[in-house]
């Protein structure tokens, strides 16, 4: 079995759309990055490629390729899942937090599992997504930006492809 663990951190930014967990949230101030800036997402892909012994994100998607300009994270994470398929990697569980003041994350936490669950091919029940806020406190705490962690644990399955 391999764990992987993944960090991702955005500013927000004036007239970009806010995607969290490949969902659209309407009324609130975007993130500012080369993709979609879907810092759950991009936390869960590096925590994957981590747990493969895997570059990171910005070793296969880097911020100077037009290619991946306002792209959706949900579509890198299908290409992540493919590359640990190839590997001989089945998902056992993933568990991610999104650190946030505003805005509140449970209501679409449903979605963003549904989302999630559809590209690494796993069971809702066995995707943990969890939200808190930074308590006012540092970059986030100002609602300046949304950070997100993310944990997976992957293993090895020699007679079997994703």
């Amino acid at each position: 079995m391999y764990i992987g663990f993944g960090y991702d951190v955005h500013r927000f930014k004036n007239g970009k759309n806010l995607v969290l967990g490949g969902v659209k949230i309407a009324n609130y101030e975007g993130l500012d990055g080369h993709s979609d800036a879907d810092v759950l997402v991009h936390a869960l892909m590096d925590a994957f490629l981590g747990a493969a012994g895997l570059d990171d994100i910005g070793h296969f998607f880097p911020n100077t390729d037009t290619r991946y300009k306002d792209i959706s994270s949900i579509f890198l994470l299908e290409y992540v899942y493919k590359k640990l398929s190839k590997k001989n990697f089945s998902i056992s569980n993933v568990d991610t937090v999104i650190i946030a003041e505003t805005p509140k994350i449970y209501p679409f936490i449903k979605a963003m599992k549904k989302n999630i669950s559809k590209v690494i091919r796993l069971e809702n029940e066995k995707i943990g997504i969890k939200a808190t806020t930074n308590e006012n406190i540092g970059f986030i705490g100002r609602n300046e930006g949304i950070a997100a962690m993310a944990t997976v644990l992957i293993f090895k399955n020699k007679n079997l492809k994703l």
